[in-house]
């Protein structure tokens, strides 16, 4: 067996804090939908190539090197991605 490492990408990605929907639909322009809770934002869907993913407060909306999007979570976006800016 032999061991591989990932080659380094950049990518660009936007944080979604809850208050900066209409941030993420500039960022990604794919039919981003939003779901509430009441009159609270309760998550957002993003259209993704394995199909709807839902995007919590919080989460980071990815833009893949093919330019297809993608949500991720905090805890898995901070042991991937480093600034590079």
């Amino acid at each position: 067996m032999s061991k591989y490492r990932k080659k380094p990408v950049i990518i660009d990605a936007i944080q979604w804090t809850g208050k900066n929907t209409s941030a993420i639909r500039q960022f990604c322009p794919v039919a981003v939908r939003i779901y509430y809770d009441g009159r609270k934002i309760a998550y957002l869907l993003i259209p993704t190539l394995e199909g709807d993913h839902q995007a919590n407060k919080n989460d980071w909306i990815i833009k893949g090197i093919k330019g297809e999007f993608y949500p991720c979570k905090p805890d898995i976006f901070e042991a991937t991605y480093e600034l590079v800016e």
